[in-house]
């Protein structure tokens, strides 16, 4: 299904663009991230900032289909050497906390719930979006602890609609603050939590259920 032409209203309120946002990189040919103290995340957010405010950016934007260098950070992706996840599934957009965020499109409450733990997601949304005879969910990782408060499974949104924020650290898994977007067209029994990083031996089935979200944000 072609995503492109579905219209959708921009996640954080405004097209992101060149020239708002910055195009960052966490891959571990990025040799400046060695010298980041990743488990601290105040050092981390200085990091990231520092390079949007030099910028003279609004956002951050990156992370589809990267191969990380950040997640040793976190226990929550190395689990054994053949299974360290470590490419994202999703797209980041770094902002200030408390940044609204809006649903591209219409759809339904699907689950949330707060993934605590260092490096997790923290409080999680998950929508989901009928499109003719397929569902589509879109996951909002990050969020603040407000995010959660008034949401009832079923409840239905609208395009343009504020759904959430992008949260603080720590209460948002400990990092500096993001909006985790992915989309997912099979969440199996997931509520409230769906993998946003993969092993390099999973990838193959991660990449053709998480579709590239670019199309819904407008930014290429």
């Amino acid at each position: 299904m072609n995503l492109v032409n579905l219209n959708p209203f921009p996640v954080l309120g405004e097209a992101l663009s060149p020239e708002n946002t910055l195009s960052l990189d966490f891959t571990e040919a990025n040799e400046a991230l060695s010298e980041v103290d990743l488990s601290d995340t105040d050092s981390f957010n200085a990091f990231i900032f520092g390079q949007i405010e030099t910028a003279n950016k609004k956002y951050g934007i990156g992370g589809y289909l990267e191969k990380r260098g950040i997640y040793r950070r976190s226990e929550v992706f190395a689990t054994a050497t053949s299974n360290f996840r470590n490419i994202h599934l999703g797209v980041d957009i770094w902002a200030a906390a408390g940044s609204p965020v809006y649903a591209p499109l219409a759809g339904k409450i699907h689950s949330f719930q707060d993934n605590v733990g260092f490096g997790n997601y923290g409080p999680t949304l998950i929508i989901s979006h009928a499109l003719g005879e397929k569902t589509l969910y879109s996951l909002y990782g990050h969020l603040s602890n407000t995010s959660l408060s008034s949401f009832e499974v079923g409840q239905e949104v609208s395009a343009g609609e504020q759904i959430c924020e992008i949260g603080p650290f720590p209460e948002n898994g400990d990092w500096p603050p993001h909006l985790h977007f992915q989309l997912i067209w099979d969440m199996g029994n997931f509520l409230g939590d769906y993998p946003g990083v993969a092993a390099e031996k999973d990838l193959d089935y991660y990449h053709q259920n998480c579709p590239d979200p670019a199309s819904l944000i407008g930014y290429f």
